[in-house]
């Protein structure tokens, strides 16, 4: 009783009620459950089918984008971080086996699994419909736009520059003929529970810091500064 309700509660939130739960099951066990049938197969197709639904979704929204646009913008939803965050959002749970970690372990590698689950989702989604004698890609791309389009219709062109420093900074040392952008971790403070990174990134004549939480996040910040300072010639 509490399984089912648990089961409709997400399906609820996912936008879709499966006629075949197997596909269910499948799309949520991770290989590392070490379980008969795992979600790779699906991860596989879900993953074109995510590719080509956000890709309409930019097409048609920013009709005036050219393609290097609508790729960095697609790059920038369809991520691992993004997808998890997805996930999360959905109070998506995998599949445990007998292989599975204890709950709780390894919570920074936890990402990807996260990641490919929905990607999986979308691939029984499709196919859940197809079973049924309807077309699978209108119900994955209604998920799909449910989700993003609110995140489309808000972008605009350079955001990608905003959310990813680390990348345009890269990019921007190679277009202007550097090496690329050296990090180094010149501090770690605090309790584990609430650690503190002090990070350093040189690049083209610029040097910066970055403080934060996490590493990616100190880096990141490091990265947004330097940015800042080739783009207004101050260094």
């Amino acid at each position: 009783m509490g399984q089912g309700r648990k089961k409709g509660d997400f399906e609820g939130r996912l936008g879709h009620t499966f006629a075949d739960h197997s596909l269910l099951r499948m799309a949520l066990s991770p290989p590392s459950a070490g379980l008969a049938e795992d979600n790779q197969r699906l991860e596989f197709l879900g993953d074109a089918i995510l590719q080509l639904c956000v890709s309409s979704l930019i097409f048609s929204i920013h009709p005036g984008w050219r393609e290097g646009s609508m790729s960095k913008l697609r790059g920038m939803l369809v991520c691992t971080e993004s997808l998890k965050a997805w996930a999360t959002d959905l109070g998506l749970e995998l599949t445990r086996g007998p292989r599975s970690p204890k709950k709780g372990a390894n919570p920074s590698t936890s990402g990807k699994p996260m990641a490919d689950a929905m990607e999986a989702l979308l691939a029984a989604v499709y196919l859940d419909e197809e079973a049924q004698g309807r077309p699978g890609l209108p119900a994955a791309s209604a998920l799909v736009a449910r989700h993003f389009e609110g995140q489309v219709r808000d972008a605009f062109e350079g955001i990608w520059a905003e959310r990813d420093s680390k990348t345009t900074l890269q990019e921007i040392a190679a277009t202007q003929g550097h090496p690329p952008p050296a990090y180094e971790l010149l501090q770690k403070s605090g309790p584990d529970h609430a650690p503190c990174f002090l990070v350093k990134v040189q690049v083209g004549g610029v040097e910066c810091r970055g403080e934060a939480p996490t590493l990616k996040a100190a880096q990141t910040k490091a990265a947004r500064e330097a940015l800042r300072l080739m783009k207004e010639g101050t260094h």
